[in-house]
């Protein structure tokens, strides 16, 4: 499989994801890249040599979109940067996409901290190390 990886931030996180994916551009441009609609939009506009497929907006459907490409095996990776502070009206859908990383076992990181050792993973895994 393509290591296809989706990302999502929830609104007071897109910041940091924009930021994490800044700092790894150099990996993410070897991937296909996925994501909910305004976290792609940053991402695109601040990295705009990545190739990004822009979804709908989580509450608008784009965590479902995710998550049926989770259940399809097309996603590799997805990296949900979760703001547990906030309360989502849309909880229901993410508490779901959750389940669908699980029940699918792909590696998941809820913050940048579990990103960053998958990314270190995945990057050693590219240089046969």
């Amino acid at each position: 499989m393509s290591r296809r990886i989706a990302l999502i931030a929830h609104d007071l996180k897109k910041d940091d994801l924009v930021a994490f994916v800044s700092a790894h551009a150099a990996f993410f441009e070897t991937c296909s890249l996925v994501a909910t609609g305004t976290t792609g939009s940053l991402v695109k506009a601040a990295c705009p040599q990545l190739d990004v497929t822009l979804l709908k907006s989580g509450p608008l459907g784009g965590d479902q979109q995710i998550g049926a490409l989770i259940a399809e095996g097309a996603i590799y990776i997805l990296i949900f940067f979760v703001d547990p502070l906030t309360p989502m009206p849309h909880d229901v859908d993410v508490k779901a996409l959750m389940r669908l990383g699980i029940v699918y076992d792909i590696a998941m990181a809820l913050n940048r901290a579990s990103a960053e050792m998958i990314l270190r993973s995945e990057e050693a895994g590219l240089n046969g190390a």
